[in-house]
């Protein structure tokens, strides 16, 4: 499989590339040298993120991104530190050790999980684990606990569709074709979206393989800078783009059987599938950041099964 539709698409930092102030203020913190530095695959992010081996035989998992490389790395992480902070302790995230920044450089330090994203294509036990885990999560989170996140109703990007039938863009026809000939029925869909997105539950946001971790008797559930709070199945239906992407199954069936979503509303989960669709969409006919090249391709080759999912629910 293409490392792009694996979710690799990004060029990351080593650890020998980031500045000696910094590396050596994350061994004064972890209280011993770092002596192995193993980049983790995957993700679209240009900062570090790795496993650290410390000459002690200790273990940590950190994520250190500088603001002035790329401002959202700084935000991101900033965020991100202060959400996993206020999780309860039973939530399956790794655990945060500490994090700093010093106005330009944020680093996080998390327990090193002994675990690995699910192999793609997707196996069905791993996905069925996954899905699982899933109900379980929104059970540990809901009520959402008092981290500083907004409400998904709010969130930009989720008016894809409107925006393209305010200001149709010239490669839509040729891309989406469906998608051109239904634009305004689908923009008419979207705009029910803010009315069902509301809930009590803290979301993760960015749900995909190269956010989760198969441990030998748990999934794991990490990199948390999109969480937002909103409607318990929003996960499940924004997730469902990248699991069909990489050989997930079927997601009418997925959609129809599982807890989170079998009595639910049908049109309300209508309105949430063309807000996620209209999200990749429009995204994909972008222009690609210079350090992310291939982020377009990328989320095109998970509009493309979202929109035939959609297609066939209309």
């Amino acid at each position: 499989m293409d490392a792009l539709l694996t979710g690799s698409g990004g060029t990351r930092l080593r650890w020998d590339q980031l500045p000696e102030r910094i590396r050596d203020e994350v061994e004064r913190r972890l209280g011993g040298r770092v002596v192995a530095a193993h980049v983790q695959d995957g993700g679209f992010s240009p900062a570090f993120a790795g496993r650290l081996r410390l000459a002690g035989g200790g273990r940590v998992f950190v994520k250190a991104g500088s603001a002035a490389d790329e401002a959202y790395i700084g935000t991101a992480f900033r965020h991100e530190a202060r959400i996993v902070a206020g999780l309860p302790e039973h939530a399956p995230v790794p655990r945060l050790r500490w994090w700093f920044d010093d106005g330009d450089w944020v680093v996080l330090a998390f327990d090193e999980a002994a675990g690995a994203p699910p192999a793609m294509p997707w196996r069905r036990t791993d996905r069925d684990r996954v899905l699982a885990a899933l109900t379980g999560l929104v059970a540990d989170l809901t009520p959402a606990p008092d981290v500083p996140v907004s409400q998904l109703g709010d969130q930009d990007g989720l008016d894809g569709f409107r925006t393209l039938a305010a200001d149709p863009h010239p490669g839509l026809a040729d891309a989406y074709p469906w998608v051109a000939a239904e634009l305004d029925a689908l923009a008419g869909w979207e705009a029910r979206w803010p009315s069902v997105a509301g809930g009590d539950t803290l979301l993760h946001g960015d749900l995909r393989a190269d956010n989760l971790l198969l441990t030998d008797d748990r999934v794991l559930f990490v990199d948390w800078p999109s969480a937002v709070r909103g409607v318990a199945w929003f996960d499940l239906v924004s997730f469902l783009p990248s699991l069909l992407m990489q050989g997930g199954g079927d997601g009418a069936q997925i959609l129809a059987t599982h807890p989170l979503t079998a009595e639910v509303d049908p049109d309300a989960l209508t309105a949430g599938l063309v807000a996620v669709s209209g999200y990749f969409v429009s995204q994909s006919l972008l222009p690609a950041p210079a350090r992310l090249p291939r982020i377009r391709e990328f989320q095109r080759a998970q509009a493309l099964p979202a929109v035939d999912l959609l297609r066939a629910r209309l």
